[in-house]
């Protein structure tokens, strides 16, 4: 079961990537089957088919998304501990 999160900011995000994959795939200076799997891994949380495909890449390559996976759980992990050190400074003043 797939649970969607839209979100304005990641489906900007995972489309622009998905854009540069294709750009990638005919300009020899891009690597395009990177940008395209970035992207799909950011929009596997907002639409249906994103996940069906990552679905596909981690029955592929296992170890390399979990891998990724703890890497966006750990961002969002410093992410979260920055935003309260900022709150908490400007609570101060």
């Amino acid at each position: 079961m797939v649970i969607l999160r839209p979100s304005l900011s990641r489906k900007a995000a995972g489309w622009t990537l998905l854009a540069l994959g294709v750009l990638g795939l005919v300009l020899p200076f891009l690597q395009g089957f990177l940008f395209l799997a970035l992207g799909v891994f950011i929009l596997r949380d907002q639409h249906i088919w994103a996940a069906q495909r990552w679905g596909w890449v981690a029955d592929r390559w296992p170890h390399h998304v979990g891998k990724v996976e703890a890497m966006e759980a750990s961002l969002g992990r410093r992410l979260a501990g920055a935003v309260e050190r900022i709150r908490r400074l400007f609570s101060r003043a």
